[in-house]
């Protein structure tokens, strides 16, 4: 019994040792432009630039493959941080995509609501709680407001409620302009 627990003990560590080294030595490294990309986009996760989320956005726009401005949630602000990060010239918003919003959640009338779940199978994110034939609601913190569940409600009972600007979420909305220091 001793002898098959140590057994098992030293196939493990084998076998550890194997798996750590092969991560190691086979490691596939990412674009770093395409980890740049993406950390501009706003992860809405939409879909509205043709690609089915952010990622493979960025990894088309790294290789060439997709124009910049073809992100609505991103906007006029992300567009021009792209053209600034790959040096090119900002281009205006590419309207066939959709226009930019202001920043929204969904919300879920808990009254109308079936329960049918298809809001639940549209959301990229999982920010939709509820169970089958069960009242849904929305994680406020998890929606980023992409619209997908709209569509799917035979219902109606979701809307998209523009965020409130307040403290957390205030941005200046004029361009900051560096004074010389007077010597």
């Amino acid at each position: 019994m001793l002898a098959a627990i140590w057994v098992m003990v030293i196939l493990a560590i084998v076998v550890g040792v194997v798996l750590g080294w092969s991560a190691v030595r086979f490691k596939v490294e990412g674009n770093p432009l395409a980890e740049k990309i993406d950390a501009i986009l706003p992860q809405t996760q939409c879909g509205q630039c043709g690609f089915p989320g952010c990622r493979p956005y960025a990894e088309a726009i790294a290789s060439g493959e997709a124009d910049i401005n073809l992100c609505p949630p991103g906007g006029e602000e992300g567009m021009k941080k792209l053209a600034e990060l790959l040096g090119v010239e900002p281009k205006p918003l590419d309207e066939t995509h959709g226009t930019p919003k202001p920043k929204s959640i969904a919300f879920i009338d808990e009254q109308i609501c079936i329960g049918c779940t298809l809001c639940i199978q549209a959301c990229p994110v999982d920010a939709i709680s509820g169970a089958a034939k069960q009242m849904h609601t929305i994680i406020a913190s998890e929606c980023t407001g992409c619209e997908l569940c709209v569509a799917p409600c035979p219902v109606n009972c979701i809307s998209m409620v523009p965020i409130a600007e307040d403290l957390p979420r205030w941005k200046w909305k004029h361009p900051v302009v560096m004074l010389k220091k007077m010597s």
